[in-house]
């Protein structure tokens, strides 16, 4: 059974390095695409990654059962706001890039590939809070609560937005002829 965040971070926060390499490849990757949605610079995502990670080890916070990683996003993401403040962009979620030529982020033999081009042309049409959460919901696997606390949003809020995004999504995958049974 893997060890779970909260155990690792506690380890590397005492200085298990090793520890910290494995919450790094969980993570690590995940969160510098997602604040990358934010700032639109790879290399500015991952120095932000990185610094999300250091905040996280500087304030040491008491998290409970399955709060590790949304702190982690929740930092990551107040830091790619006020990078982006910092340099007058007027970038957000709603430029999220979506590798539309990607498909790692599907599961093997749900989609063909044009059925995957389609879904993520249609995700990056939706509006940008419905996108949001249904890239953390979805893509990055966090629960409505989870996705919340990234979100500063209540888990029936984020409902909502999911319930939302997937109505928007199936009109618009419809009209490329792409049907999905969406729940």
């Amino acid at each position: 059974m893997a060890e779970t965040d909260e155990s690792l971070f506690e380890r590397s926060v005492r200085g298990d390095d090793a520890a910290l390499r494995v919450l790094m490849q969980r993570h690590g990757d995940t969160l510098t695409l997602y604040l990358n949605g934010y700032v639109h610079d790879l290399d500015s995502a991952e120095d932000l990654m990185i610094e999300a990670f250091s905040i996280m080890f500087a304030r040491r916070p008491l998290l409970r059962a399955g709060g590790f990683k949304p702190y982690l996003y929740k930092t990551g993401r107040n830091l790619a706001l006020r990078h982006r403040h910092e340099l007058w962009r007027i970038l957000s979620i709603e430029t999220l890039e979506l590798d539309v030529e990607s498909d790692e982020r599907v599961e093997e033999g749900m989609l063909t590939d044009e059925g995957q081009r389609a879904l993520y042309r249609a995700l990056a049409l939706i509006p940008a809070p419905y996108r949001e959460a249904l890239y953390l919901v979805y893509l990055e696997g966090m629960s409505y609560d989870e996705a919340g606390a990234v979100m500063r949003k209540t888990r029936k809020q984020v409902d909502n937005l999911v319930q939302r995004g997937k109505r928007a999504a199936r009109v618009l995958l419809e009209r490329e002829g792409v049907h999905l049974e969406v729940n």
